[in-house]
């Protein structure tokens, strides 16, 4: 066998890690400058379509711990520790711009998913509310998870905070599956007692994909709907939020590339502000 120069080999590894940090640079770069566009654009479609009342919007922000990071049943991120950060502004008129990221605690450096979103809501009566968004996926991590990036639009209806359902339509940004796929999503919270609330939801969804390419997803017509569901119990007081959550999901459909499955449990902790 050939004897290498261990030096040689030292200076091989170091050149390989300086370019892939040089790639992973470029991609995270390339995401946010994406995100910071569409932001930016839902911005001044807002400041055009209604006048400035600056003394009346207010802005919000929200920091999280949680155990995984589960998108309509499907995992996002290994079962490690994520930390989540969201902000938003939003105005007396019913708009609401907002923007928000998730890393894993392990690696701080690296976005494991970040979301641009523009909202309207319109009050229907004292009870009902109905909103429509507009929302930016990327996930900026390897060339597997950025099959994923997507464009989604939805419409929700609301009664009093207690009871939501919503219908969106989603379509990919990458690859060569651009046809639009549909979801619906139903979610309940009941209070209890002691500042304790039951929190239950369920949905379907259109898959993405085939099953020889990502997440296992079906594009023949009428087989390429699952459904996922959770149940869980919600202590809020204050700024404070607590959430443990059962994830059911059906079939069960491990991620593409790192087999990424969806944990049965998901708690997470949050401080707004």
């Amino acid at each position: 066998m050939k004897e290498r120069c261990p030096f040689c080999a030292e200076v091989t590894v170091r050149r390989g890690l300086a370019r892939r940090a040089r790639r992973d640079f470029r991609k995270r770069g390339a995401a946010l400058i994406r995100i910071g566009q569409l932001c930016t654009l839902l911005a001044v479609m807002a400041c055009l379509s209604t006048p400035l009342h600056a003394q009346s919007s207010s802005i919000s922000g929200t920091v999280g711990l949680s155990s995984q990071l589960v998108d309509r049943g499907l995992a996002v991120t290994p079962a490690t520790p994520i930390v989540q950060a969201a902000a938003a502004w939003t105005s007396a008129s019913g708009w609401s711009l907002g923007l928000s990221g998730a890393t894993e605690v392990r690696s701080p450096g690296h976005l494991s998913e970040a979301l641009g979103q523009v909202s309207h809501y319109w009050s229907l009566s004292s009870a009902w509310q109905m909103q429509a968004d507009l929302l930016y996926y990327d996930y900026p991590g390897d060339s597997r998870a950025r099959l994923f990036d997507r464009t989604e639009t939805g419409v929700s209806w609301i009664y009093r905070d207690i009871l939501s359902f919503g219908l969106s339509a989603f379509t990919l940004t990458h690859g060569n599956h651009h046809d639009p796929r549909g979801a619906a999503d139903v979610d309940f919270h009941w209070p209890l007692v002691r500042h304790f609330s039951l929190s239950l939801g369920a949905g379907v969804a259109q898959r993405l994909f085939s099953p020889y390419d990502s997440y296992a997803y079906s594009t023949r017509p009428g087989a390429g709907v699952y459904g996922y569901g959770h149940a869980g119990l919600l202590w809020s007081y204050g700024a404070w939020r607590v959430e443990l959550d059962r994830i059911a999901t059906d079939p069960v459909i491990p991620r593409y590339g790192r087999n990424l499955v969806t944990q049965p449990w998901v708690g997470t902790v949050s401080w707004s502000f």
